[in-house]
């Protein structure tokens, strides 16, 4: 699915290039985390495959709020970059929100900015937070039945369990869903995901969803991951899969179709603020 959204992308790649318009994502890293910086090396690299600039700031972890807000204002003020990302997450003692709040609306590839989760709320056009909208495009790929069926979200954070639950309760062939999230702070948790036609793991717990959480035959998406190092540590135990009707890989999941729609996005910043279709 990740490399049918990029192949798309590609194509609008080349289309706004032959009209002489470059689209550039940039990116702010802050720091020395090594996951950070590997995870900016990834993006720089797709962003070459796909023909898009990708001027880049490294500040060192001692810079300050302002410094930070420096950066973006000048990325915001550039007319030729046309998205803006602030790698997450950034050294103790400055704040990630306000820094996203500084952000261009229209220049958010994340799709977090608190206006862009506004348009969401509201199933306004903009920009989609990118995991969210790849376990979207993930069920419709493999042609995973959505509409009218019990989707249970583990998990409410910011970033998936929250938009993804107004994003799968939509008007869409893809969405209209009956949704229901729940976490942790439920201790009958199970209660709910055992009903789930398709369930999303998105608390980032390692191995908090087991097989007895899953209801047979289900649709499980591992969305929640935490690090151990460089080991990622997903929600849902492998052993799941002997339950599941279908589920996602460890490895290879969601991390590569939300790369493919944070490019998505970029492109269609550029798209919109050159003005060519």
């Amino acid at each position: 699915m990740a490399e049918r959204v990029l192949t798309d992308v590609a194509a609008s790649v080349a289309r706004l290039r032959a009209a002489g318009v470059t689209p550039a994502l940039a990116t702010v890293l802050v720091g020395d985390d090594d996951a950070s910086a590997g995870y900016i090396r990834i993006k720089q690299r797709q962003a070459a495959e796909l023909g898009f600039a990708s001027p880049h700031v490294h500040l060192p972890a001692a810079a300050s709020q302002a410094d930070l807000h420096a950066v973006v204002a000048d990325f915001n003020a550039d007319k030729d970059v046309h998205g803006v990302l602030v790698q997450h997450p950034i050294p103790v003692g400055l704040d990630y929100d306000r820094a996203l709040a500084e952000v261009d609306p229209d220049k958010d590839v994340d799709g977090m900015h608190p206006v862009n989760m506004g348009r969401l709320a509201l199933g306004l056009p903009g920009p989609l937070p990118c995991t969210p909208a790849g376990i979207e495009a993930l069920l419709a790929f493999h042609q995973v039945p959505v509409a009218g069926r019990e989707v249970v979200i583990l998990g409410r954070g910011a970033t998936l369990g929250r938009p993804l639950a107004l994003l799968l309760a939509q008007k869409r062939p893809t969405a209209n869903a009956a949704v229901t999230v729940v976490h942790t702070g439920v201790a009958d948790w199970p209660r709910y995901t055992r009903r789930a036609e398709i369930l999303v793991a998105a608390a980032g717990v390692p191995g908090i969803v087991r097989p007895e959480h899953v209801r047979p035959g289900a649709v499980v998406v591992g969305g929640g991951v935490r690090y151990e190092g460089r080991r990622l540590l997903p929600d849902v135990d492998e052993s799941c899969a002997r339950v599941a009707g279908a589920i996602t890989p460890r490895v290879g999941g969601v991390g590569p179709t939300t790369v493919a729609m944070l490019f998505r996005n970029a492109v269609e910043a550029a798209r919109r603020q050159s003005g060519v279709g």
